[in-house]
């Protein structure tokens, strides 16, 4: 059985969300609808985490990224409002505006871990 995994990395303006498994990589960018880069209205933010949070259904390990605040925001925001996908969160990782390509080598590097615990035959 293969493991999929999941990676955001956004800022306030943007979330590139990439799901992968050994063999396949879906990704999708999602647009923020606020006009103010880092002072979005509360309604455009909202607005904005609860479609990533939209497209982290079925998630089961999700790494943040990115390069300022915001990752931490809609960690908090989901852990009030969509507390199921606030569970599946590893981690949050400062990363500045990578490629997609380059992202999903972090995530894959950072994922390992859970690859080789369920490969372990010593768990079954």
């Amino acid at each position: 059985m293969s493991t999929f995994h999941t990676v955001v990395w956004m800022d306030h303006s943007e979330a590139h969300v990439a799901m992968f498994d050994r063999e396949h990589m879906e990704a999708q960018r999602i647009k923020s609808r606020s006009h103010h880069k880092h002072h979005g209205k509360a309604e455009d933010t909202t607005a904005f985490f609860a479609e990533i949070a939209g497209a982290l259904t079925g998630a089961h390990e999700v790494l943040l990224a990115g390069p300022g605040l915001a990752r931490n925001q809609f960690r908090d925001w989901c852990g009030i409002h969509h507390s199921a996908i606030a569970q599946t969160f590893v981690d949050s990782v400062t990363m500045d505006h990578p490629t997609d390509g380059q992202l999903v080598a972090l995530a894959r590097k950072y994922f390992k871990k859970f690859d080789g615990m369920a490969a372990d035959p010593s768990l079954d």
